[in-house]
């Protein structure tokens, strides 16, 4: 048998951001993923200033033999529509590979790591949980992203969640292809649908080229994809042998879930718990600061996680990110060619892309790193 002081369900920004808090405060903390790292992670990858401090990333040794692609713009418009190129005087985020950056904070958080091992058994026992019938431990934290075992044992209920479905590729350019790539490496893509229920992006990082596309209206999704790969191919944007088949993942934008944070002896962070945000679908910002504050929470309870003793978490999370308001997306009461409209119109507008699609939806450059 095994026994740890808690179990961390995956291994991704928040699984390891949580493990190395809980391991620094004395915590027998052990990780366990269904998959062995390095792993690939369907994301378009990118990191704000906030995420660097609040990981405490020493930028130039991450830099030394992992992509870290300082952002000083953004080229933004509707798809089939006009851009525009916003320019920053400074980086504003940063690109990385999640396969690189995931394996990276993961190795140095200081838990024991059980990767590639899946959940077979979940069992509530009288002190905490018994997990695939070997591994005693008294707090069980569930960090597995959308899929997350412990959130469905917690009673995560798939009909009743708002899912955004994304594809997207992330692929090693060629000399020829870097030659017929005009997307500049400093200013990522972002062009948003004419029905403003999502947006596709194209991000070179270096060498590699990431191209992608999400919707809270997964109707059609292959299709919305397909067609916004030839627009970039015909606009000259993107080599015209950009792979064809793309790799699909989902998330739960905040307030659009019923998951509980918490219960007795466990804790959902990240994306397990529904925390992307609303108006970018941005997870790694969320989920870094969700393992933060769950760690924060577990260290004063004194290993007694009865759900009171928890709940600070929730009260936390909802400080944080504002008070849940599910909906079934900001515009969807508006007729269509209305919706249309007001994305051209207001897309056009830089003033308006600067301020409030880029500055307040995507960078939330007026909220501070955690703990700041």
């Amino acid at each position: 048998m095994d026994r740890c002081d808690a179990l961390i369900v995956g291994g991704g920004p928040a699984g390891s951001t949580c493990a190395r808090d809980l391991v620094r405060a004395g915590l027998d903390v052990v990780v366990l993923d269904k998959q062995a790292f390095p792993r690939d992670k369907t994301c378009a990858g990118w990191i704000t200033p906030a995420v660097v401090a609040e990981l405490e990333l020493d930028t130039a040794d991450y830099a030394k033999s992992r992509v870290f692609q300082p952002i000083s713009g953004f080229r933004t418009g509707a798809i089939g529509g006009r851009s525009i190129t916003l320019g920053y005087p400074s980086p504003v985020s940063f690109g990385i590979r999640r396969r690189e950056f995931d394996e990276f904070l993961l190795s140095r958080c200081g838990a024991r790591l059980l990767l590639g091992e899946r959940i077979d058994s979940l069992e509530r026992t009288d002190e905490g949980w018994l997990v695939n019938g070997r591994i005693a431990t008294r707090l069980l934290v569930g960090a597995g992203g959308h899929f997350c075992p412990v959130a469905r044992h917690l009673g995560s209920s798939k009909g009743s969640e708002t899912v955004v479905a994304a594809q997207e590729v992330e692929f090693h350019l060629s000399e020829t292809q870097r030659d017929h790539c005009r997307v500049n490496p400093a200013v990522p893509e972002l062009y948003f649908c004419g029905d403003l229920a999502g947006y596709a992006w194209c991000f070179r990082k270096g060498d590699y080229l990431n191209v992608g596309l999400g919707r809270e209206d997964n109707t059609r999704l292959s299709e919305h994809v397909a067609k916004f790969r030839e627009w970039m191919i015909e606009r000259g944007r993107i080599p015209r042998d950009t792979p064809e088949r793309f790799h699909g993942h989902a998330y739960i934008l905040y307030g659009h879930a019923p998951r509980p944070p918490c219960a007795d002896a466990a804790l959902l962070i990240g994306d397990a718990a529904g925390l992307a945000y609303s108006q970018s679908g941005e997870g790694i910002r969320p989920a870094v600061e969700s393992a933060i504050m769950a760690a924060q929470v577990i260290v004063a309870a004194k290993a007694d996680y009865c759900r009171a003793n928890l709940e600070p978490y929730a009260q936390k999370l909802r400080a944080r990110f504002g008070k849940p308001h599910p909906a079934s997306g900001a515009s969807a009461w508006l007729p269509a060619p209305i919706r249309n409209a007001l994305s051209s119109h207001l897309l056009a507008s830089p003033w308006f892309t600067r301020h409030v699609v880029m500055n307040r939806w995507f960078l939330h450059a007026g909220q501070s790193a955690l703990g700041a």
